[in-house]
């Protein structure tokens, strides 16, 4: 059964990437830039049709596919050709990729959460005798968790993340009567759990709240879904360069196949192992989605972020950047980035079979 998970790994990497190019397709068509091919899955054609200027195709590979513009690297002469067009055009064809991916991702939340009966978030279910914040001004049992440390905990679970990678300090931000009130620098200490032993934490008891979900929550809960996997890929970020988190908690796509064959093979039901993995799909669409816009070489973050740098040489200077030396740093960025991927993956591997 696993060998059907692992396809279905394959198939969803496939769509999301078909999906990002989908979304570069739509976006240069609109701006009138001219599109040579649009080719879903890679590998030899088994369909092609050319309808004006542009050759649609179907390929064997169900892996991606890939929308080539007319001018995307160097200048053809094209007066439609990427090259030649305006800043706003540039940066909507850039990241249109990366809005189709998030609109992807939030598409099958909506759908995932249609069916839902309540929503779970955290709260405080009670506090260790050890705890002085306490009282109309502090923390009390009942309790909403809105914020641990300014990250939003969108859903139960969240805030027990946020406070196991806090410091010595931890600042908790609740909803109680349609009230916010915060709580600044909560001590971690030793602190007496519900059977009377000692532990070293904050002295809070998360527990569980349910939202009933109405046709309005199940819309809004949906959007917190999607934000609360943008702010997962920037929280880990975060961890990345303060050092609390290292390469064993990085995934490549063979992490990410083995996850969704666990997650898979976990599941009690055909339905449920289509659910679980639905959803993992959308987290993934959106970690792809933000990803791909940090500036990084390679990434259409980074031809972003060069798209802005040359506009401000224009303003400044009356000159661009030349195309070289964009390219030459794409180029490495690349390597530098196919690089990484390969660490991660060899990583990924040796977790596996290790």
């Amino acid at each position: 059964m696993s060998i059907v998970y692992i396809l279905a790994a394959i198939l969803i990497f496939g769509i999301l990437i078909a999906v990002h190019e989908l979304g570069h397709f739509l976006a240069a068509k609109f701006c009138g830039v001219q599109v040579n091919e649009f080719s879903i899955g890679m590998g030899p054609a088994l369909w092609k049709r050319q309808k004006g200027e542009t050759l649609y195709s179907l390929r064997l590979l169900p892996i991606g596919g890939y929308c080539a513009m007319e001018g995307e690297d160097e200048d053809t002469g094209n007066t439609r050709s990427f090259v030649r067009q305006g800043f706003l055009k540039k940066l909507v064809i850039l990241a249109a990729g990366a809005f189709m991916n998030f609109i992807a991702g939030l598409l099958i939340i909506a759908i995932l959460f249609s069916s839902a009966q309540v929503f779970w978030v955290d709260s405080i279910a009670n506090l260790a005798p050890e705890v002085t914040q306490t009282g109309a001004s502090g923390l009390m049992p009942g309790d909403q968790i809105y914020k641990v440390n300014g990250w939003r905990t969108y859903f139960s679970g969240d805030a027990q993340m946020f406070l196991g990678y806090s410091g010595d300090t931890a600042d908790i931000e609740v909803i109680r009567d349609g009230q916010h009130i915060t709580v600044q620098e909560l001590l971690r200490q030793t602190c007496t759990d519900q059977q009377g032993k000692p532990y070293q934490g904050f002295g809070l008891y998360v527990g569980r709240q349910a939202i009933t979900a109405t046709a309005w929550n199940k819309l809004s809960y949906s959007w917190n879904q999607a934000k609360d996997f943008v702010q997962l890929v920037w929280f880990s970020l975060v961890q990345l360069v303060q050092g609390n988190a290292g390469l064993n908690d990085l995934s490549g796509p063979v992490g990410i196949v083995s996850t969704i064959t666990q997650v898979g093979t976990a599941s009690e039901t055909i339905a449920a192992a289509v659910e679980n993995i639905l959803y993992f799909g959308a987290m993934l669409a959106v970690n792809l989605a933000v990803m791909n816009m940090l500036p990084i070489p390679a990434l259409d973050g980074g031809k972003i972020f060069f798209l802005i740098i040359d506009e401000i040489a224009m303003k400044l200077f009356r000159k661009k950047i030349p195309e070289k030396y964009e390219m030459a740093v794409n180029t490495v960025g690349f390597v530098a980035l196919m690089g990484f991927m390969l660490v991660v993956t060899f990583n990924d591997v040796f977790k596996l079979f290790g």
